[in-house]
């Protein structure tokens, strides 16, 4: 048993104290992390997994875990490592402002103003060492020349190191390496929540990655979903049953299960539900005015209207083993308010004769619709044969006097992902809106079989998905919004 001195305030007292200070009391899921925390401390085990839903606080916790560790033996080291740097430094600096602040650590923050940096400090020690008391580093960065006493994986998993098997097997590589840095005896406790089916934190082995045992294997581990096991609210003062309602419908059940419930979700499990699609039939009200042009959709304003073009040379083989690409073009209109209108879907193809100029032919329909609909911006796919077509669309438009600002796009996460991070919430809320026009496209049959790692056509769906992950920040319901560009219709949303 490792037990603080009778002396020292133990952890919970140390929280307590600390939320005195700022006004606050300690709820009763932070009181049941900080227990678990201590009594694992206590009996010197020191291999800790904790996963907690979203927005439960679990990194001001564990960020008040390090400085009560340092508070009570000022000569250690600890190493934080986020997928993210800036996420690193922000553990550094939360610790850094409990050192100065908090009543049982006074006398901690050196007198060097130097050794109080932003993304490592030392306090004041006994001990001359090397490694600074605190540091933060990117999990990408060399870290291997580093000592710690305690290494800290906050959110090492999230979607951009962990979207691929290459990345999930580049991510597992880099976790190895802590066994070269950490001490003796010394403490590694991972803080998170899934990002993917084959995460990290499974109970599972990896099978595509030819795992045995889980990465995790031996870790002791605490599971704090937003829901117990009577589905009842973890933390209801904060998360009332309609605000973890809201977080559903926000999200979708996907995104919910991951990071609220902390269910591992496969995305070959994924599918869109056609059913949930609303249609409308109302078309677009274009109103200038004062030198701005604004749009609605009958009652209903848009805040912005973009068009995504995913281009390619317009030619679909019917009888090819592996579904080709087709070149769609999607006009989306969106309100603010996650409300998302697909006004056009427009499959491009090139007449016969005409292949050689496949691009200039679709930059000349591209502009037909900006001409018709006042499109302010387009975004344009630029991988691979769409490389040349931005620069080209601009001239296009120049030439036909249409001023919309034309931006070449390129899209690095896996197209499944990119679906399904995009259509899936909306989807599930009702929010996603088709006109009856688009209803003629590939695009509902691109829907209805649509799977993830399947072989059919899925080019509308991966426009649409580009388009909506385009839009700025969707706003709270209370929040006013204020129209980049505006649009509505005759129907009731």
């Amino acid at each position: 048993m490792t037990a603080p001195p009778p002396e020292m305030l133990d952890f919970q007292q140390f929280v307590a104290v600390w939320n005195g200070e700022q006004g606050m009391g300690t709820p009763a899921l932070h009181a049941d992390i900080c227990q678990w925390l201590e009594d694992q401390w206590r009996q010197d085990r020191r291999e800790l997994l904790l996963l907690a839903f979203r927005d439960s606080g679990k990194s001001t916790l564990v960020g008040l875990f390090c400085a009560w560790l340092l508070y009570l033996a000022p000569d250690r080291r600890v190493l934080v490592l986020a997928a993210d740097y800036n996420l690193a430094k922000k553990m550094v600096r939360m610790v850094k402002l409990v050192v100065e602040r908090h009543p049982a650590c006074q006398g901690l923050k050196p007198a060097k103003p130097e050794l109080w940096g932003a993304e490592e400090f030392i306090i004041a020690r006994s001990r001359v060492d090397r490694d600074p008391s605190m540091a933060a580093k990117g999990i990408t960065a060399n870290f291997t020349g580093s000592h710690a006493d305690i290494i800290v994986c906050d959110d090492v998993e999230v979607p951009n190191s962990a979207n691929s098997a290459d990345k999930r097997a580049s991510l597992r590589q880099r976790l190895a390496e802590i066994a070269n840095v950490i001490s003796p005896q010394g403490l590694v406790l991972y803080i998170g929540t899934p990002h993917t089916f084959h995460s990290i934190y499974s109970r599972l082995p990896c099978s595509e990655l030819g795992e045995e045992v889980p990465f995790l294997d031996g870790f002791t581990r605490l599971e704090k979903p937003v829901l117990n096991a009577d589905g009842m609210s973890a933390w209801p003062e904060r998360f009332p049953p309609e605000v973890i309602e809201n977080i559903r419908r926000r999200n979708g059940p996907n995104k919910f299960a991951s990071q609220m419930l902390l269910i591992p979700v496969s995305t070959e499990d994924g599918r869109l539900e056609l059913e949930r699609l609303q249609t409308y039939e109302a078309e677009l009200q274009i109103i200038r005015a004062g030198g701005e042009t604004r749009f609605r959709l009958a009652d209903r304003a848009l805040r912005t209207l973009r068009l995504w073009w995913d281009p390619a040379l317009g030619i679909r083989r019917r009888h090819a083993h592996k579904a080709g690409d087709g070149s769609v073009a999607v006009l989306l209109g969106e309100d603010g308010r996650g409300r998302f209108f697909l006004h056009r879907i427009r499959y491009l193809a090139v007449p016969a004769g005409m292949e050689k100029q496949a691009g200039a032919v679709q930059c000349g329909q591209i502009a037909d619709m900006v001409a018709d609909h006042a499109i302010p911006t387009v975004h344009v796919e630029a991988n691979g044969i769409g490389s040349f077509l931005p620069e080209t669309l601009r001239g296009v438009l120049a030439e036909r006097g249409l001023k919309a600002r034309v931006m070449a796009e390129n899209s690095n996460r896996p197209k499944e992902e990119r679906i399904l991070s995009a259509l899936d919430a909306p989807l599930y809320r009702g929010d996603l809106f088709i006109h009856d026009s688009a209803r003629d496209t590939p695009f509902l049959a691109e829907m209805r079989e649509w799977r993830p790692g399947g072989k059919g056509h899925d080019d509308g769906l991966d426009a649409a998905a580009g388009a909506i992950l385009a839009c700025p920040p969707q706003l709270p319901e209370n929040r006013p919004a204020r129209s980049m560009v505006v649009a509505a219709g005759d129907f009731a949303v």
